[in-house]
Formats: C-alpha cells, structure tokens, sequence
C-alpha cells in the first residue's frame, strides 16, 4: 500500500489529520510509509490535481474525493459524522486504510 499526504504550511488542519494518520498506521502490523508532499504553488496543485489541504492518497487514489473539491491551494472540509471540519475521523480513516 502506497501512502502520500498532500499538504500546504499554511492550512493548519494537516497537522491533526497526519496525526490521525501517524495513529491509524502505527496500529498496523507491518506499516507502510507515507510519502510526504508540501504543495508550494498552483501550478503544483493543478499538476498534482491537489483538492485541499490535507489531502490523502493510498495507492494514487483520493478516498475521501466526492468530485465535488475544486484543485487549488486552500483548506479542505471532511464530511465526518460530527459534521464538516478540516480533517477526517480516526475512524474514517481506518476504515479507508483497511480497504
């Protein structure tokens, strides 16, 4: 399982859902590395079809995408079950990691 969290320095949000995410994979048996990509530009963002800070791929694929973020350098808003906040649940990732 490929790992990469997408994130820019200044949405502080990435903080707490690579927390989250450090947490999730530390309960793994064998934990696979997650590839770390701050996102400086636009032009990077449309490059790499960014859809908001944090965002978190697992094998090349967005899992929490609903086609409805647009790509750009901004906060991005989870639909949790406590209502929209900038990061996902443990939970929901969990559940994302298991497959």
């Amino acid at each position: 399982m490929d790992i990469m969290f997408l994130y820019f320095d200044d949405c502080p949000n990435w903080r707490v859902a690579h927390g989250r995410l450090t947490e999730v994979l530390a309960a793994q048996p064998d934990p696979p590395a997650v590839e770390m990509v701050a996102v400086t530009s636009a032009q990077q963002a449309e490059e790499l079809e960014f859809l908001g800070s944090p965002s978190i791929l697992v094998d090349g694929r967005d899992l929490f995408a609903t086609g409805d973020e647009p790509v750009g350098l901004s906060c991005r808003i989870y639909q949790t079950p406590e209502g929209p906040a900038g990061s996902p649940t443990v939970d929901q990732l969990r559940a994302v990691i298991r497959g």
